[in-house]
C-alpha cells in the first residue's frame, strides 16, 4: 500500500463528512431561500449518520478511518500514535476540510454571508461553556463506542460502523440545539477557513477534544487489558 495512502483517506473522508454535513445545512437554506420548505433535521441528522457509516468502513483498513482531529489527538495522547503521523493526519483532515467548503462555495454562494457554509453556531440564548459541555460530553460517547468496536481487539469489528454512526447520530441529534452537533472540529473549521466565520470558534475544538482525550484515558485504564495494552 501506498505511504502516502492512509493521508489520502484522511483527506477524502474528511472531505465527504464535512461536505454532507455542512452541505445539508446550505441546502436547506437554498431550498427556504426559493419559497421551498426544508429538510427535516432528524432527516438530515440521520443521512449524516449513514455517511458516517460508509467512511468508516470504505476507509478504516486504510488509516483507521478518524476523520476527526478528536479522534486523533486522542489516539496520539494515550500513546497509540506517533506525535509525527498525528500531525499529518491533521494536515490531512484540515485539508479535506477546507477543500468540501470551497466546493459548498460554488454550489451555494449565497450561503457565504447567510449561514456560513453550514459552520456551526451557539443556540439562541446558549452560552459557550455549555456548547463546549455539550459538544464534550457527545465527543466523548462518541470516542468510548471508537475504541469499544473498532480499537478494541476482543470484539469484532463487523458491525463497528454502523455502531459509531448510530452514536455520532444520537450525538448529533442532542447536541445541535446547543452547539449546532458538530463532534468534530473540521466540521466547522473547513466552512469558517472559507467564509470567514470564526465566532466562538474555540467551542468545537474544547469540547470535542477534550471529551475523545477522556475517552481515551478511561478507556486505556479501566477497560483495556495489560495484554492488550502490550500489543
Amino acid at each position: 500500500m501506498n505511504r502516502y495512502s492512509k493521508y489520502i483517506a484522511e483527506i477524502l473522508g474528511t472531505l465527504l463528512i464535512v461536505f454532507i454535513g455542512a452541505g445539508a445545512i446550505c441546502a436547506e437554506h437554498s431550498v427556504k431561500m426559493t419559497g421551498g420548505q426544508g429538510a427535516v433535521p432528524v432527516w438530515v441528522i440521520t443521512a449524516f449518520g449513514v455517511v458516517i457509516v460508509a467512511v468508516v468502513y470504505a476507509t478504516s483498513y486504510v488509516s483507521g478511518s478518524h476523520i476527526n482531529p478528536a479522534v486523533t489527538i486522542s489516539y496520539w495522547a494515550t500513546g497509540r500514535m506517533y506525535a509525527g503521523t498525528a500531525a499529518y493526519y491533521i494536515m490531512s483532515q484540515m485539508t479535506g476540510a477546507v477543500m468540501a467548503a470551497f466546493f459548498l462555495k460554488i454550489l451555494f454562494p449565497d450561503a457565504v454571508n447567510t449561514v456560513y457554509l453550514g459552520t456551526c453556531t451557539l443556540g439562541e440564548g446558549v452560552v459557550f461553556w455549555k456548547a463546549a459541555l455539550i459538544e464534550c460530553i457527545a465527543a466523548f460517547l462518541f470516542v468510548f463506542t471508537i475504541y469499544a468496536t473498532a480499537v478494541d481487539r476482543r470484539t469484532s469489528k463487523v458491525l463497528a460502523g454502523v455502531a459509531i454512526g448510530l452514536v455520532y447520530s444520537f450525538g448529533v441529534f442532542v447536541s445541535t440545539p446547543f452547539s449546532g452537533g458538530a463532534l468534530n472540529p473540521m466540521r466547522v473549521f473547513g466552512p469558517a477557513v472559507v467564509s470567514g466565520h470564526f465566532n466562538y470558534h474555540y467551542v468545537w475544538w474544547l469540547g470535542p477534544v477534550s471529551g475523545a482525550i477522556a475517552a481515551g484515558f478511561l478507556y486505556g485504564k479501566v477497560f483495556t487489558r495489560k495484554s492488550e495494552e502490550k500489543k
